[in-house]
């Protein structure tokens, strides 16, 4: 019973926390001005369809600006002309990465950049500032 209740439990935890057994991914990575919002975790998509998580966001000191590491499932091949941006589910959903294919014939190899980038728009402040702007007309 015990090692049913292990079984059971290690099943759990696979199927519920999205664990991977055999992670069959690759890395590309993308250069925004702003990722507000954008979390470690957060879904990439192409025509509405997942094909990856972003692994990391940091910053690269050399550019000054935000560097997000995009894990891709394999046979998904990108473009090189593909078009990278921050989307946001909803009006106040979450952040997600929203990939728009382009036409070129070359692919992005693993460890390669995305060069067309979109970041995000920050809701809040065009809110804030047309709230602000409104009360003084």
């Amino acid at each position: 019973f015990m090692l049913i209740g292990i079984l059971c439990v290690l099943f759990l935890f696979v199927r519920l926390g999205e664990i991977k057994l055999n992670n069959h991914t690759y890395s590309v990575y993308a250069y925004f001005t702003s990722v507000s919002g954008l979390k470690p975790g957060a879904r990439i998509e192409m025509a509405g369809v997942g094909i990856g998580k972003v692994a990391q966001i940091g910053l690269d000191t050399e550019r000054m600006v935000a560097r997000v590491e995009l894990k891709i499932n394999q046979g998904v091949d990108l473009s090189s002309d593909i078009i990278a941006s921050v989307k946001t589910a909803g009006i106040i959903g979450e952040k997600y990465i929203e990939i728009a294919p382009g036409g070129e014939e070359t692919v992005l190899e693993p460890n390669e950049e995305i060069f067309n980038t979109e970041s995000s728009l920050d809701i809040e402040s065009l809110v804030r500032k047309f709230i602000f702007n409104k009360d003084k007309k």
